[in-house]
């Protein structure tokens, strides 16, 4: 999987109120927008697994039998949006489940009879050699790739937004200055590109990145409680992002 899917238009309000909806028993649709949850979330848990020692394969296996666990047992019972953040939630019954489910989960599936979760693991090792060397820790390299999906959704929900509009040149010309400094914009050069004036060319960028901007915050926004504050999620993201 090269990039984390824009999240469907059949979630509900929250990812929360997915998890939530999940635990009633008319829950086919909020089962699917689970599903699809976890395959978006994948890659982080996995990076986490990795670097807490797991070989390729055994991360691949875990994870995947993770997420199958969590959809086919009563896991979810145990959820609620009091008790954190979406992210912390994953990463809390994931450490559970290495600790106490995984050796008998592992002798399961070597028994075989067991249906996984399918996820697109193909290309996990190359990002994983691409995750930064000690002192990031097992939490600080799930935090950071956390983050990177959301931005990864956000870009995705825009250049989807563009599309709609049939501006998918414009938008490939653009994105590339999304986290530019403003000073290092070569405005003239976007504008004989784009065939606009520099004027123009200056208030398309400054609406991509507005828009970018929203988006990211709605990403951020459909993984905390109601209530809890988006604005402190979003700094702390930001600040996970801005580490060297």
């Amino acid at each position: 999987m090269s990039r984390a899917s824009p999240p469907s238009p059949q979630f509900l309000t929250t990812h929360w109120s997915v998890v939530l909806a999940a635990q009633g028993d008319a829950a086919t649709v909020a089962r699917v927008a689970l599903e699809t949850l976890c395959r978006s979330y994948w890659y982080p848990l996995y990076a986490y697994a990795r670097r807490m020692g797991q070989a390729p394969q055994d991360a691949e296996d875990l994870t995947q039998e993770f997420f199958a666990q969590l959809l086919e047992k009563d896991w979810l019972l145990a959820a609620a949006p009091e008790k954190g953040r979406f992210r912390t939630f994953l990463l809390v019954a994931l450490k559970r489940f290495m600790a106490k489910e995984w050796q008998r989960a592992s002798a399961q599936k070597r028994g075989g009879g067991r249906t996984h979760l399918s996820l697109d693991t193909t290309d996990a090792e190359q990002r994983y050699a691409g995750e930064p060397t000690e002192p990031w820790t097992a939490e600080d390299i799930y935090e950071r790739r956390w983050a990177m999906t959301l931005l990864n959704q956000a870009l995705e929900q825009l250049r989807a937004e563009f599309a709609e509009a049939g501006k998918e040149a414009e938008f490939e010309c653009l994105k590339h200055w999304l986290s530019a400094d403003r000073g290092g914009i070569p405005y003239a050069e976007l504008a004989v590109e784009l065939g606009h004036s520099e004027g123009a060319a200056r208030v398309a960028v400054h609406r991509l990145r507005k828009r970018f901007r929203q988006l990211f915050r709605e990403a951020i926004a459909a993984t905390v409680a109601e209530g809890e504050s988006v604005e402190e999620e979003l700094r702390h993201l930001v600040a996970v992002l801005g580490r060297s």
